[in-house]
């Protein structure tokens, strides 16, 4: 069997639902299970309709109407009026509508992930129906009910001895069935409670799934031709690998790559199971395929860039050098909020980390140091990672662009940039 991943980009309107049917149909006699991310931007949409939500502004009403107006829309160029998916979205909708009716729950990343993860859940109602009204047999599955996480909001645990269970046993006979259409990026708690797996995580539920129930392969449809060595939107000249090792492509999700999501490849590696990444432009050109040996030649660079980034510098109050028990007091910090280090360096009196800025768990960390370290930090700067580099070709990366910390290594060079 088969596991198919298609992002939120392929989905983005009418004519990319039509485009997925299109793929699906050509995959018919095979089992196939199919992930779908939400609609276009819409998780981003659902991201500030939390923060309305939770800050009591006046925007939140416009937020949600322009969310539901959106998905309406594509259900109105795909469907006649009298389609039973209008009353099935507009039903999933509601759970927003009885969340918001009450008071905010003091923890923010619960909420996030009981608001956020209707997007999946519409967008796959959406997929789900538009197969079959194409003469396309396939059945809408919760994920929910099938990836099990602890209560770790935003970031949830996968419990992989319960999940392997619950797949097992149910969805090869629903693949005997029809095409299974499932939502990326979520998980269930033992309370019934919704979890994301993190942001970009629909790649690790198609992963999961395809670990699970021992699949020929994944194959993730994006909006590229496959995996290029840089981002085309920042860097020009770009090209294609067309095999890459499982080591590689870790590497390369660990410092940041987006086009995977990082805990995706481990499952896959385990159980020895090929990525495909491809485009579902042109869904009949080969892409690119991770597997676990691969002969590439990394004639450029590998460029990964990371923006939106925090530089935190911290000090002890009373001048002592940073010690592994301070180390360890700051690591403690970061772990119990959330907080994860893209790049560290030591120096005598100080410790250097940068990471992805997020507000509400930055504002909780700086709290958290306040009572025994100093801390001074830099906000809008930019990590850029460097893989097979050569070191003549480094500057020219980084030129006009202040390098606030630097670290260079046999095979990668990290540099923070403002």
């Amino acid at each position: 069997m088969l596991v198919f991943k298609f992002g939120g980009a392929s989905v983005r309107d009418a004519a990319g639902v039509i485009n997925l049917s299109e793929i699906v149909r050509k995959y018919t006699g095979q089992q196939l299970l199919i992930v779908v991310s939400a609609m276009g931007k819409t998780t981003n949409a659902l991201e500030r309709l939390t923060k309305a939500y939770m800050n009591g502004t006046d925007e939140l009403p416009d937020i949600f109407s322009e969310i539901k107006d959106y998905h309406f829309n594509i259900a109105k160029q795909l469907f006649d009026p009298s389609h039973s998916i209008f009353n099935e979205v507009a039903n999933t909708f509601v759970e927003i509508d009885w969340m918001i009716e009450d008071e905010p729950h003091d923890d923010y990343d619960f909420v996030y992930d009981q608001i956020v993860s209707i997007g999946e859940l519409v967008s796959t109602r959406i997929v789900a129906a538009y197969l079959n009204h194409a003469d396309i047999k396939s059945q809408w599955v919760d994920a929910r009910g099938y990836i099990h996480t602890d209560n770790n909001y935003r970031e949830g645990n996968v419990d992989w001895e319960k999940t392997m269970v619950s797949i097992k046993n149910d969805i090869p006979k629903l693949l005997e069935k029809g095409i299974v259409v499932t939502q990326g990026f979520l998980g269930g708690t033992s309370e019934n409670f919704t979890t994301t797996l993190g942001r970009e995580g629909s790649d690790y539920t198609a992963s999961i799934f395809a670990s699970c129930l021992q699949a020929e392969s994944v194959t993730t449809w994006k909006d590229v031709p496959g995996i290029l060595n840089a981002d085309p939107k920042f860097f020009s000249d770009t090209v294609k690998f067309d095999e890459l090792s499982y080591t590689e492509a870790i590497e390369m999700t660990y410092y940041g790559a987006s086009v995977i999501h990082p805990k995706t490849i481990k499952p896959l590696q385990n159980a020895k199971i090929p990525l495909l990444v491809r485009s579902f432009n042109h869904p009949d050109e080969p892409g690119t395929i991770i597997k676990e040996t691969a002969n590439t030649a990394f004639e450029k660079p590998v460029i990964i860039l990371k923006q939106n980034q925090v530089l935190l510098s911290i000090s002890a109050k009373d001048y002592s050098f940073i010690s592994e028990t301070h180390l360890s007091e700051i690591f403690s910090f970061f772990a119990k909020n959330q907080v994860k280090v893209n790049i560290m360096q030591t120096s005598a009196l100080s410790f250097s980390v940068c990471f992805d800025l997020k507000h509400e768990r930055f504002e909780k960390l700086l709290v958290a140091l306040a009572p025994n370290f100093k801390v001074k930090y830099n906000e809008e700067i930019s990590l850029i990672t460097i893989r097979h580099y050569k070191l003549g070709a480094l500057r020219d990366l980084v030129g006009g662009k202040t390098v606030l910390l630097e670290q260079i290594s046999r095979n990668t060079a990290q540099m923070v940039i403002k």
